[in-house]
């Protein structure tokens, strides 16, 4: 090769290389995840169509930049979502007394008692941890759960009888939780990044005009198709939930009753029941003795101490 020929060489290829650069720049931009900011909080009533709720990015409902443009019904259900979580986002840590009452379809009920810490992780999905206590069957038995945003929950359980911890894996989520009528992904926090929504209208419920949302999880191992959800239009508070399978016909029921107010800021129910509408069967979750900014020591979020978590 000529040093002529050499020295065109080296500037053709020179070139070559920074557009290969700038073109790796450009798709490097354009595939970073949105993940819009959740709506600025505001007492802004979508009826009342606030101007202060922002409109979402498109693409958040997928959580990247190929996401198809949203429906005017779908990007309202989207930012009924965020204010949903937006409202419920700086408790910061809580722990609580709780009361599951598993009852048979002849109405025969067993009663288990349990403790539970939480952990909000800003950025992330929160971490929680429940001990049963009663009856002797359960007593130690312990459940780990680390929710996240858009990955898959890391969830591990340790059984006293077996005297051993065992991860859930995600396609076993959909399972039922020690007998309950919940499954574990019902244990999980609510992240807006885990479904589709669409808002469906209002309708009343309990005489409080509500806002109807579906939701479909993105998750393949879902055991749900999708879910209704009905949220008070002042609070953004969830009052009930109906859980369709993957045969999209109604499984499940949840309804959340007796909010109390919290920190001046966060709604938290006492009550929770689950009716499992194929079986019969219902499971009712009842809460005592809640309180926020409790020490914990975020070091018994581990699944390598459940064995002797207290």
């Amino acid at each position: 090769m000529t040093n002529v020929a050499f020295l065109k060489f080296k500037q053709v290829n020179s070139k070559m290389k920074l557009l290969s650069q700038n073109l790796f720049f450009i798709v490097f931009l354009l595939c970073l995840p949105t993940n819009a900011s959740f709506a600025q909080e505001g007492d802004a009533s979508l009826q009342e169509g606030d101007a202060s709720l922002q409109e979402g990015d498109a693409s958040s409902q997928k959580g990247d930049a190929s996401a198809p443009t949203l429906t005017e019904s779908q990007q309202k259900g989207l930012d009924i979502a965020k204010i949903v979580k937006q409202r419920n986002t700086g408790w910061g840590s809580s722990s609580s007394n709780m009361v599951m009452i598993l009852r048979n379809k002849k109405g025969k009920e067993l009663e288990r008692l349990m403790e539970n810490k939480s952990l909000e992780v800003i950025g992330d999905g929160d971490k929680s941890l429940t001990i049963f206590n009663t009856p002797a069957d359960v007593r130690g038995t312990a459940f780990l759960s680390f929710s996240h945003i858009e990955e898959s929950d890391d969830q591990w359980i340790y059984l006293p009888a077996l005297k051993r911890v065992k991860r859930i894996a995600s396609r076993n989520k959909s399972g039922p939780f020690l007998g309950s009528e919940f499954a574990f992904e019902d244990l999980s926090s609510f992240e807006v990044e885990k479904n589709t929504y669409d808002y469906l209208g209002e309708e009343e419920l309990n005489g409080e005009t509500m806002f109807k949302v579906e939701m479909r999880p993105i998750d393949k191992f879902s055991g749900y198709t999708r879910s209704i959800t009905w949220i008070d239009q002042e609070h953004y508070r969830i009052h009930k939930i109906d859980f369709y399978d993957r045969r999209d016909t109604l499984l499940k029921t949840l309804t959340i009753e007796d909010f109390k107010l919290y920190k001046d800021k966060f709604w938290r129910a006492d009550k929770q029941f689950m009716v499992n509408h194929k079986t019969g069967k219902s499971t009712d979750i009842i809460i005592n003795d809640l309180s926020f900014d409790v020490e914990i020591n975020e070091s018994s979020f581990n699944e390598k101490r459940l064995k002797n978590a207290r």
